[in-house]
């Protein structure tokens, strides 16, 4: 599947993906619907990108005015092309790339000052990572106060009920695949 930048400054631009099925990269009409939904609500917003694959989330609100965005993955070869992709496009002073298993250790995040406003999230389904990892979001103290996190999961997982200190404010289906807005509150 070729992943390209579908809007904003980079429109266009080519994503290297890795081969194989390890990385599934999100579907151009879903990421269009995720970012239509988002609207004017990523301009310099601090966006972090877990199970990043290839990036093309993060580096998409890049393209549409975010000012910052960090990168997690574990896979050698999603951490490859990331890092491909952020060169290609000229990125490096505005995003940082973290190798790392989240569920295993939070801390990989807790060395950035400045809380994150948006976050992408788009785990393996077989792992059953969705509410450890936005547990984990909640305790780590990484989120802004209004803080949103977007979700890309199997319809067969739920991220109900949400852990405390979150909201589920939005779901969209395609397919087998749905998409849930997840907004911090206080």
């Amino acid at each position: 599947m070729a992943v390209r930048v579908i809007a904003g400054a980079y429109k266009g631009r080519r994503l290297t993906a890795p081969s194989g099925m390890a990385t599934r990269p999100t579907a151009d009409r879903i990421k269009e619907s995720i970012f239509n939904i988002l609207a004017g609500d990523i301009i310099k917003k601090r966006v972090l990108d877990l199970f990043a694959g290839t990036g093309a989330l993060g580096i998409e609100a890049l393209s549409r005015g975010a000012s910052f965005a960090v990168f997690v993955d574990k896979q050698k070869a999603a951490l490859a092309a990331i890092q491909k992709n952020i060169r290609n496009i000229g990125l490096k002073d505005r995003t940082r790339i973290v190798k790392g298993d989240l569920l295993r250790n939070i801390r990989l995040l807790q060395s950035y000052t400045q809380p994150f406003d948006l976050v992408f999230m788009d785990p393996p389904y077989e792992i059953n990572a969705l509410n450890p990892v936005l547990s984990l979001l909640v305790i780590s103290g990484v989120l802004s106060q209004d803080a949103r996190i977007v979700v890309e999961h199997s319809i067969q997982e739920s991220v109900e009920p949400v852990p405390e200190g979150l909201i589920l404010t939005d779901q969209r289906q395609f397919g087998k695949i749905l998409v849930s807005f997840v907004d911090v509150v206080l």
